[in-house]
């Protein structure tokens, strides 16, 4: 009780006026109070499920879902945030809307949106795509809405985008936060963001990308380690240099693996796409160049052969603090000898890190509930103070 109480007061001191009635779109749109709000009112809706207490803030309404690329874990997520809260999941399969037949941006939003509370979108395929179409969705919603078209404005949360991945990172840090004790204990802690081999290409820059942008906020010592030709967008890394010198953290990048794992408290390490490559796939997917794509994909599979190397294996993790740094992935991950024949990961180093990486995924499904209900209360420590005063039980 004293620790729901302590958040709820912690809650109330942050600044969430902007949040409500809004969206969640990328991590560093978000102020510090946003973001912190975020985490504790993640935290909040989970004691109350811990304590068996019905979180139900709708009784109707809809969560829509649109995810234009494959997904489990957020898929899941959203639909568990959603029914949490009271709302009916709703998943649109553009293949069987009518987009195909003319319909546009404008119209899809507006009709999928009659007694909606939440769209969730994922959309990371392409650069410069995915954040592109999720605004204009939130532009076609507010004009439906101020036209009288909608009783309600529903509000957008961005599962992943083609820049960032701001409901995995932030159950990322949640899950930091609880391991180490709490956020003051991040502060200097060395976090390696490693790209890692992997048989399939054309992996999104999101969570990279994410990471760099996020826990470079929270005084970590940020690592970015890849070989020679997977960078990263230049402005996140240039967002991650100012966030680093804000809050007393660093922000470094290397192209020896080695080097990054050195005495790191905690390993991050997947596979993404250069971005380069991702750049000329955009490109070749908006000139409907599919052989072109091919060609890519062929290329990038032969570059990714090169640096097979890059794992993480029994042996690289020797190199971290005493040999125990958290090893972290939002799976899935590419397992050596058990979903790939080479690939990210020892099978060994995945088993032994199994719990904790599930407990990682488990804050995803609380940390996007944190999102909507965030959005719908102007007073948000005072509702989450109602439903524990109702203490309705969720089941009997």
């Amino acid at each position: 009780m004293a620790d729901f109480k302590k958040l709820l007061a912690e809650i109330k001191e942050q600044d969430t006026a902007k949040m409500h009635g809004n969206d969640f779109m990328q991590t560093w749109e978000k102020s510090d109070a946003e973001l912190n709000a975020t985490l504790k009112t993640a935290d909040a809706l989970r004691d109350l499920r811990e304590r068996n207490i019905s979180t139900r803030i709708f009784d109707s309404g809809l969560g829509i879902s649109i995810f234009r690329d494959n997904s489990t874990r957020t898929r899941f997520s959203f639909a568990s945030a959603c029914n949490m809260l009271g709302l009916a999941v709703q998943d649109l399969d553009e293949k069987k809307a009518q987009i195909a037949h003319g319909e546009t941006v404008r119209e899809t939003a507006t009709m999928i949106s009659f007694m909606a509370d939440v769209i969730g979108i994922r959309d990371d395929m392409y650069i410069g795509k995915g954040d592109a179409y999720m605004r204009e969705v939130i532009e076609s919603v507010k004009d439906s809405y101020q036209s009288g078209i909608l009783e309600q404005r529903p509000n957008l949360v961005d599962l992943q985008d083609d820049q960032d991945h701001p409901t995995q990172v932030l159950a990322d840090l949640d899950h930091m936060i609880h391991e180490f004790g709490g956020v003051e204990n991040l502060k200097g802690k060395k976090i390696v963001m490693s790209w890692a081999y992997s048989p399939s290409y054309g992996k999104p820059l999101s969570v990279a990308q994410g990471i760099i942008g996020l826990m470079t906020r929270y005084g970590m010592d940020v690592v970015l380690a890849h070989p020679e030709g997977y960078e990263v967008m230049p402005e996140v890394e240039e967002l991650a240099k100012k966030n680093a010198e804000k809050s007393g953290g660093s922000y470094t990048k290397t192209n020896d693996m080695k080097e990054a794992f050195e005495d790191a408290d905690v390993i991050y390490c997947k596979s993404w796409a250069p971005f380069k490559a991702m750049e000329e796939r955009t490109e070749l997917y908006g000139n409907g160049d599919f052989d072109g794509i091919d060609r890519l994909e062929q290329d990038l599979l032969a570059q990714n052969a090169k640096h097979k190397d890059w794992a993480c294996t029994e042996d690289m993790m020797k190199l971290t603090k005493d040999g125990k740094a958290l090893y972290m992935h939002p799976l899935p991950a590419d397992i050596t000898g058990v979903s790939a024949d080479e690939g990210e990961v020892d099978a060994s180093v995945f088993d032994r890190y199994r719990d904790e990486l599930y407990k990682q995924a488990s804050f995803k499904p609380y940390i996007i509930a944190a999102m909507i209900f965030l959005s719908k209360f102007k007073d948000p420590a005072a509702k989450l103070q109602e439903l524990e005063d109702q203490a309705q039980d969720r089941h009997m």
